[in-house]
């Protein structure tokens, strides 16, 4: 009795706890007893009948983990919402208020400076002073001594040929660089290197902290940043310039480059000496009016050089599409947005205290890297210029292929680089994957981020390598069948070409299912990656698999049909077809239908359900027959032998002679008709050439009947006139009785006039 009194009054009590927040909610726990593999499940409604009853079967054990669990979660869920309520305050009023404090300390400022600049002083004295600034000059000069040695042994390396050679190539001017550039980041290594010797060797301990802070801060670290500013720009070389700028814009770009970088290395030795003198960061807000100036100054010269900026993201490559256009255009803007970004990031961190994720200056080296956009950009666009595979095959469609692999290339190139910029502006911010788990909302959140947009960029790169492969693969088929259905014969001419491969017919297929299924599965496990559930979305797409299954009876009858269709290979691709009496090219293919371009124009779209039969002009060879008549009294041996002439000479002639599989001859004598003898030709061709050869030899047989003074057959209506001897004597009313006569008769002699639906009518 006593047992079960108790489990009520844990169970009213989880009631109390749990009932306003989660009425529908379910849990499950071990009993730790025998019954451990059973589960104990809240009834839904939760009603005192329901209560009463599991009341009646649960052990104490049960109800306590229960209890435990679903406090627990709850208290989760509480954290999870306070975090998220103190992560949006640090980025609103807590960044405001720390803007205001540092305007509220500005009167301060300069006094404390003054402060620290005095306390210095006074500490060392004029002698301490004076003897300061000797060491500091003697590490200098020590270092650029050994610089000027290093430079005039290396001299060859730093000096770059006036002219480059025609005929060089990206690595060999790659190369140049590369030399001069280790040159002088050699230079700058042995500058620092024997300053710091003559510091720690021969400078006494007491000054060595300044001017070990001095050299590396405000002379080593802006010269590093000219060095691979000079790689890139190549101010005085334009011909080994990477970037696409002009001479001003290159020279610009490295001198605000180098003291862009002397500012951060001051901003850092200034707040370090005013520590070391009796004046810390926080007392005077120092770092943030010297953050703020750094940030400000890259966002001015970013607008400032906005053009040079758009014309350094388009790079020399005439092959822009409208899209990097405007991405190019945009650029400028992205660039003011991330150093002002950067800049509320850093206010935002300070409005948390965490000052120590500030210490390796994570928001300097984040704005530089995204506004090292355009060079990473034109890097890639450069590299896959030159490093591309050359283009496989001859004509339009080569040309094209050849021209989307090159883009394809450069957007594979371009999410290698954003995923390797992602990692590294992570690994900035100290955003380690493996420890996302421990660290607050905040770092879970930017974390979550990260590896969504890692997921998509590795499955965007596998977008693009299966459509690159694919695409290449459809155009070299296309390429070796000379199939394009733009030319002027596929598209505009009779119909009746010879078409693609089977493989290039589905190829297409494959492509647009191999496209759908990759977004799927990576959008998939991108949203499952940052906490989205995606077992409903997948049980709601079964449902609707299932209603389409029982509702769309029609669809997967086409679909079905299709495919069966493609294994019998009935039609490819440029094929001219017939269905039921509608003709046309296969123009495109899906998982339902077919379209078919009539040669005069239309479109015909035929869901593969209703195709009961297929009637193909195009597959391997055609046969055309053409029939000529000639007057009664003609010599056919004659005729044959001019067919046969001009057989020979259209089998040599080098536009014609592929096109041929047999040769123009005669047949003979066909009929006799009421006008003449006639005799039929025939030729075998390949399909979509017949009507071309067609048409040259109606031009050489009419011409060689001319030159060998035959003639064709003409339709004539001769009238009688019984009784009457005198035809000359014919009265006006005669002669137009009897011209009505004849006309009538010639109209009821006609045939009937062609319907113009077969290709070539």
């Amino acid at each position: 009795m006593f047992s079960v009194l108790r489990s009520a009054c844990l169970l009213i009590a989880f009631l109390a706890l749990m009932l306003p927040v989660q009425a529908q909610a379910q849990s499950l726990v071990n009993t730790g007893t025998a019954e451990a593999d059973a589960s104990v499940t809240l009834p839904d409604p939760l009603t005192p009948e329901a209560a009463n009853a599991l009341i009646s079967r649960l052990s104490d054990t049960q109800v306590r983990d229960l209890l435990l669990d679903q406090l627990n979660t709850q208290a989760s869920e509480d954290k999870l919402e306070e975090d998220a309520s103190q992560l949006w305050y640090h980025a609103t009023a807590g960044a405001f208020s720390t803007i205001s404090v540092s305007i509220e300390r500005l009167p301060i400022l300069f006094t404390s400076q003054a402060k620290a600049f005095t306390n210095f002083a006074t500490f060392l004295g004029v002698e301490g002073l004076a003897r300061l600034f000797g060491y500091l000059l003697l590490s200098i000069a020590a270092g650029l001594a050994a610089e000027l040695l290093f430079r005039r042994i290396t001299r060859g390396w730093l000096i770059l040929p006036k002219e480059m050679p025609q005929d060089a190539t990206l690595r060999q001017n790659l190369f140049l660089l590369a030399k001069r550039l280790t040159s002088e980041i050699g230079a700058v290594g042995v500058f620092v290197g024997v300053a710091f010797l003559i510091t720690y060797n021969v400078v006494p301990p007491f000054y060595r902290p300044f001017i070990g802070t001095v050299g590396p801060l405000l002379i080593g670290l802006p010269r590093l940043a000219v060095a691979v500013s000079r790689f890139l720009m190549a101010p005085n070389n334009p011909a080994y310039r990477i970037v696409h700028a002009t001479d001003a814009t290159a020279r610009a770009m490295v001198f605000h480059m180098f003291w862009f970088v002397f500012l951060v290395g001051f901003s850092t030795f200034i707040i370090r000496f005013n520590a070391a003198n009796g004046v810390p960061m926080g007392e005077t807000r120092l770092g943030f009016w010297l953050n703020l100036g750094i940030h400000l100054y890259a966002a001015i010269v970013i607008w400032r050089y906005r053009e040079a900026s758009v014309m350094m993201m388009r790079g020399a490559d005439p092959d822009v599409s409208p899209v990097e256009d405007r991405i190019a255009r945009a650029f400028p803007y992205f660039g003011v947005v991330v150093a002002l970004g950067t800049w509320w990031i850093v206010n935002i961190v300070v409005s948390t205290g965490n000052f120590q994720l500030l210490a390796g200056s994570p928001h300097y080296k984040t704005m530089g890297l995204l506004l090292f956009a355009p060079a990473m950009d034109t890097l890639i666009r450069g590299l896959v210029r030159h490093l591309a595979p050359p283009m496989t095959g001859e004509g339009p469609i080569a040309e094209r292929a050849y021209a989307s692999t090159k883009r394809s290339y450069i957007r594979i190139g371009r999410v290698i680089v954003f995923g390797i910029v992602l990692l590294t502006i992570a690994g900035f911010w100290g955003m380690d994957p493996t420890s996302i788990a421990s660290a607050g909302v905040g770092e879970r959140f930017a974390g979550h981020i990260i590896e969504f947009l890692m997921i998509l960029s590795v499955g965007y790169l596998v977008y693009e390598v299966v459509s690159l492969w694919i695409n290449r693969k459809l155009a070299a088929e296309q390429t070796a069948a000379g199939y394009d259905l733009e030319s002027e014969e596929m598209g505009g001419g009779d119909g009746g070409g010879a078409g693609g491969s089977r493989l290039s017919t589905v190829l297409p297929l494959i492509l647009g299912v191999s496209r759908a299924a990759i977004v799927v599965v990576f959008l998939l496990l991108g949203l499952g990656n940052i906490g989205v559930d995606t077992t409903p979305l997948l049980a709601g797409a079964g449902i609707v698999g299932l209603a389409i299954g029982f509702g769309a009876q029609k669809l997967v009858t086409d679909v079905v049909s299709g495919i069966f269709f493609l294994i019998d290979d009935a039609f490819r691709t440029g094929e001219y077809v017939e269905v039921e009496g509608t003709m046309g090219t296969v123009e495109k293919i899906s998982i339902r239908s077919m379209q078919l371009r009539h040669h005069k124009g239309p479109v015909h779209t035929l869901p593969y359900g209703e195709i009961p039969k297929i009637t193909n002009f195009s597959r391997d060879w055609v046969i055309m027959k053409l029939r000529f008549t000639v007057p009664f009294g003609t010599d056919p041996e004659k005729v044959r032998k001019l067919f046969k002439n001009i057989g020979k000479d259209m089998m040599q002639h080098e536009l014609y002679k592929d096109d041929f599989l047999q040769p123009f001859k005669s047949q003979g004598v066909f009929e006799f008709d009421d006008v003449g003898i006639v005799i039929r030709g025939k030729f075998m061709a390949k399909p979509g050439t017949q009507f071309t050869l067609r048409k040259e030899i109606y031009n050489r047989v009419n011409k060689a009947f001319e030159e060998n003074g035959l003639e064709f057959a003409r339709r004539e209506v001769r009238v009688a006139l019984p009784g009457r001897d005198d035809t000359q004597s014919l009265s006006e009313d005669d002669k137009q009785a009897i011209a009505a006569a004849a006309t009538q008769a010639a109209q009821d002699m006609a045939p009937a006039a062609p319907k113009g639906d077969a290709p070539g009518d």
